[in-house]
């Protein structure tokens, strides 16, 4: 029986959910690759977090968005799932907006990450 857990986000863009991994400095491997659950079960993910205790914490596509997989079980991150994700999720979003609004020939101008936990991006872009 299989105690994998899939927990649905809205990320669709592979390069942005790696940058937001690496900016929460989570040690994370391309895939497609195994994720290791309980009794040697694995389910594949294009991105996996391996953790010491030989379960492993992916995020695999559904054909609509990347869905965090895991057997929560033995879920041994710094964070819980929801904290997690909630970090995953924001710094998926201030890089999704990087990317489109450079695309867009915007420039950061200032960004901010305040106290509360926001991050504050003031861009600009001449016109010329």
């Amino acid at each position: 029986m299989s105690h994998f857990s899939s927990i649905k986000t809205q990320i669709r863009d592979l390069n942005a959910l790696k940058k937001a991994l690496s900016d929460l400095q989570v040690d994370w491997k391309s895939g497609p690759s195994a994720v290791r659950g309980y009794q040697g079960d694995t389910r594949t993910a294009e991105v996996v977090i391996e953790q010491d205790n030989g379960y492993d914490v992916g995020f695999g596509w559904n054909g609509e968005e990347y869905e965090l997989v895991a057997d929560l079980q033995y879920w041994k991150q710094p964070l819980t799932v929801n904290r997690f994700l909630s970090k995953v999720t924001q710094r998926y979003a201030v890089n999704t907006v990087l990317d489109t609004t450079v695309d867009q020939g915007f420039q950061v101008s200032e960004q901010v990450n305040n106290q509360d936990g926001t991050v504050r991006l003031v861009l600009q872009r001449w016109n010329g």
